[in-house]
């Protein structure tokens, strides 16, 4: 009877192994097969249900999947979606170390495309980890970048990301008016677009803040609706949260039993998780409780407490961690670096651009000029130098940096080859002088000739007429 009920077992769980297999293809392949860059992040975004948020495992299968299938298409817009959910559901793991590594790629991937929506999502997912860990400046500056692109972008779920983190965020700093302000932004998101996915989150932070402003009753009420939200649902890691906020708030209000109630609450709900890292806030507000009165308790939750400390804050991981983040750091000065350079040639290159039209209509006014009988010889020599100086000093321009490069800013190398430059221009502006000045001023004068002579036939015609 054993061996029939495992081999039942072994035979739904090979049948759930590959019917998520089938639905993970099916959802990478939609999205490769999208063209249209705006549709195919929306396929993206769509995948982040609350499902997919709370299993690790199905994030990194999804992941490797659509990284795989992105490298073959060349598709940069799937590889770093790829990348962002490896990062994700490396994250959710506990594994910072890859999940940072992962959003790194996704970023400057994201900045390659130039796409805003792909950036504001690489961007947020990489500020979860520092938020996490509660380097909370590092945190805010990634999500506010995130928000800056997302509204340059076209998809409205991923611009609700930056705000209801930036809520979570600027509340565990007591910046509660900024915290009130994102977290009721997020929630008017969620509800005009009936996305329902993190409306127990944004929840959780609107009870916050309520609570750090002492209005106890309001507070409450938040909690209760972001746990009525998160219950029943897979996003077990929410629901934690909104069971140790409350937690937090009848601690500080001195309602010990039910701080005990919730705190347990929240630790119980990620029991058989991956998500145990998560038990350091209930877990410490507990060992705090039984600090005085219960030895066994004490110790039982400060395990806890280390247990999930350490996977944040051991002495290997931060500093591999901030080995990373400073590497990061790095590479975008120098993109900013490279950006601001890239941005003053291309104003260097317009003036360039502006001189070269400046001279060509200057070489069509003295054509007309030179055909003209209004100017005299005198202006025309001068202009036809003029143009020839114009054209000369823009070579000049034009080979200056080059000469500067070749000559490591040596003056006197420098010196020696203008001149060089100059032996041969000398040579060429003398002839070309000379040619303007006796073909111009020999057309000037034909013309002012033949002016004449028409202006003594009219005279002679008019006065045969008069007589």
């Amino acid at each position: 009877m054993k061996k029939i009920q495992l081999a039942v077992f072994l035979l739904l769980l090979i049948q759930n192994i590959f019917a998520q297999n089938s639905t993970i293809d099916q959802t990478v392949q939609a999205i490769e097969a999208e063209k249209d860059v705006a549709k195919k992040i929306d396929r993206i975004v769509d995948v982040y249900t609350t499902e997919f948020n709370n299993d690790p495992k199905l994030v990194i299968q999804t992941g490797l999947k659509l990284l795989d299938l992105s490298l073959k298409n060349s598709d940069n817009i799937g590889e770093s979606a790829a990348y962002s959910m490896l990062g994700h559901g490396y994250r959710l793991s506990g594994n910072n170390i890859k999940g940072l590594d992962f959003h790194h790629k996704a970023i400057a991937i994201a900045e390659k495309t130039g796409n805003q929506d792909l950036l504001a999502m690489a961007e947020n997912q990489l500020a979860h980890i520092y938020k996490d860990r509660e380097e909370n400046e590092k945190a805010i500056d990634l999500y506010l970048s995130s928000l800056k692109h997302s509204q340059n972008g076209k998809n409205e779920k991923i611009k609700g990301w930056p705000l209801l983190n930036l809520g979570a965020v600027y509340l565990s700093v007591n910046k509660l008016d900024s915290s009130l302000m994102y977290s009721q932004q997020a929630y008017e998101s969620s509800i005009r677009l009936n996305d329902n996915t993190a409306l127990g989150y944004i929840l959780t932070s609107l009870g916050g803040v309520q609570s750090k402003l002492g209005n106890k009753q309001l507070a409450e009420t938040y909690y209760h609706m972001a746990i009525k939200e998160l219950s029943g649902s897979t996003l077990v890691r929410h629901l934690s949260l909104a069971y140790a906020g409350l937690a937090e708030h009848f601690y500080d209000n001195g309602q010990i039993d039910s701080c005990i109630y919730y705190a347990k609450k929240a630790i119980s709900i990620l029991n058989n998780t991956v998500f145990s890292y998560m038990n350091n806030r209930p877990a410490k507000l507990l060992m705090q409780i039984y600090e005085h009165n219960n030895c066994d308790s004490t110790l039982k939750y400060a395990k806890i407490y280390k247990a999930a400390n350490d996977s944040f804050y051991n002495k290997k991981v931060n500093q591999q961690i901030q080995l990373m983040t400073f590497d990061e750091d790095l590479r975008q000065q120098q993109l900013a670096a490279e950006k601001i350079k890239a941005e003053n040639e291309r104003k260097i290159n317009l003036q360039y651009a502006a001189i070269l039209v400046a001279i060509f209509f200057f070489f069509i006014l003295f054509a007309l000029l030179s055909r003209s009988v209004i100017a005299s010889e005198k202006f025309i020599t001068f202009m036809g130098i003029l143009g020839l100086l114009m054209i000369f000093e823009f070579i000049n321009l034009l080979v200056h940096p080059f000469l500067e490069k070749v000559t490591h800013h040596s003056p006197v190398l420098m010196l020696l080859a203008l001149m060089a430059i100059a032996a041969l221009l000398i040579p060429l502006h003398h002839k070309l002088e000379k040619l303007i000045k006796e073909r111009m001023a020999v057309k000037y004068k034909e013309r002012r000739l033949s002016a004449a002579k028409k202006a003594i036939e009219k005279l002679e015609n008019d006065g045969n007429n008069f007589n």
